[in-house]
């Protein structure tokens, strides 16, 4: 089996799952119990929190954890659009995020609030002027991302939070969930308010995130009750998840150095080989993220080649896993420019440092035998 869908989910890491089945066994108190288990299980909350804060550069007191990416970032982008209403109700986006942020902003949209989409260029990156033009004296939120899940287009955070910085009464929203482990997320150097993250992009559980969320940020609580997270997100921890996502932020920071050189060849690789191949389109930016390569073959959907290629047990996607049983071209191909066709008959391998160059060569066999077999039987010229 080669699996290169990892841009949808990671496998969880075995020292992950291990810390998991520790906790759930030895931990299992609710935290906000006042008894000895109780106790004992808000420590191992507490340091989690600390760990947490250590691996983004920030203070524990600015993690709330989550159930994932798609609570994050609605914690973050309504969190904010219906505290601050007084000041504005204006939100700048770009064309290409992910549903959890693209799909969150059009439903304010239903709240009274005006919406601005930010186009993106060929190789999928906003152009700083087109942000800097699109900011009003009612502007809220900005929320770009920093890796697009389909592409690997990396945004220039760092300069989009220089220009941020001119505009105090507005906040900065970053989905970070596809750049954890593989390119340096840093909240406090990008000038973020806010950053989302979700564990299972990194080979820890589903079901487990956290929003970074600066200190002085006042956030409108979208879940009410026993007010945990700092009243932010209320409901009992779960423990067992926010420890193993924090492992698994560990192992990914110890070794982030040599796995993106690692991913890094293997996407070169990828890219310089399918590159190669007539009537094979690169959707991805020759100089991206280092573990994604999306393509189009024309004329052939991409249904069709996933599922000839999973026949051949090689697991790929065609696009986000959360649109990929949506009938319709990548949103994010059109939003790029690229066109129909492509965007009607893209792949996405995505890579992860469980993955290896073995792997890819055999990959690049699999699909040199199965792509001419699908041209010759559907008659693909």
């Amino acid at each position: 089996m080669i699996y290169f869908d990892n841009g949808a989910t990671t496998a969880p890491h075995p020292e992950v799952v291990e810390t998991m089945r520790s906790v759930l066994q030895n931990y299992y108190g609710n935290p906000s119990s006042l008894h000895h288990l109780g106790v004992e299980s808000e420590k191992i909350l507490n340091q989690s929190r600390q760990l947490a804060a250590k691996f983004l550069g920030v203070q524990p007191g600015e993690v709330v954890f989550t159930s994932g990416a798609t609570e994050s970032n609605n914690m973050a982008i309504k969190g904010i659009a219906f505290r601050y209403q007084n000041r504005g109700k204006h939100i700048v986006t770009t064309a290409i995020e992910h549903p959890a942020v693209y799909d969150v902003c059009k439903q304010l949209e239903e709240f009274g609030f005006e919406l601005t989409v930010l186009p993106v260029n060929q190789e999928g990156v906003v152009n700083l002027e087109d942000l800097e033009s699109a900011i009003r004296s009612d502007t809220v939120l900005v929320s770009v991302m920093h890796v697009n899940n389909e592409v690997g287009s990396v945004q220039p955070l760092a300069e989009i939070g220089r220009i941020l910085k001119k505009y105090p009464k507005l906040f900065f929203h970053v989905d970070a969930v596809q750049g954890f482990g593989k390119l340096p997320v840093d909240p406090r150097g990008w000038g973020a308010d806010l950053v989302s993250l979700s564990a299972h992009k990194f080979h820890g559980p589903k079901g487990t995130g956290l929003l970074y969320v600066r200190k002085g940020v006042d956030l409108y609580p979208l879940m009410v009750g026993g007010g945990q997270e700092g009243g932010l997100r209320s409901g009992t921890e779960n423990l067992a998840g926010i420890v193993g996502m924090v492992k698994a932020m560990r192992l990914a920071k110890e070794s982030m150095e040599s796995n993106s050189q690692a991913l890094l060849a293997m996407r070169d690789r990828l890219w310089e080989s399918l590159n190669e191949w007539e009537g094979c389109f690169m959707n991805t930016p020759r100089i991206g993220a280092p573990h994604i390569v999306n393509i189009s073959l024309p004329g052939l959907k991409s249904e069709v080649i996933l599922h000839a290629l999973e026949d051949q047990f090689v697991y790929v996607s065609t696009k986000s896993a959360c649109s990929s049983k949506i009938d319709r071209p990548s949103r994010v191909l059109m939003a790029m420019n690229l066109g129909e066709a492509r965007a009607s008959s893209s792949l996405r391998l995505s890579l992860s440092y469980m993955n290896t160059m073995s792997e890819v060569e055999k990959f690049l066999m699999i699909f040199h035998d199965v792509v001419p077999r699908l041209k010759k039987m559907l008659k693909v010229t």
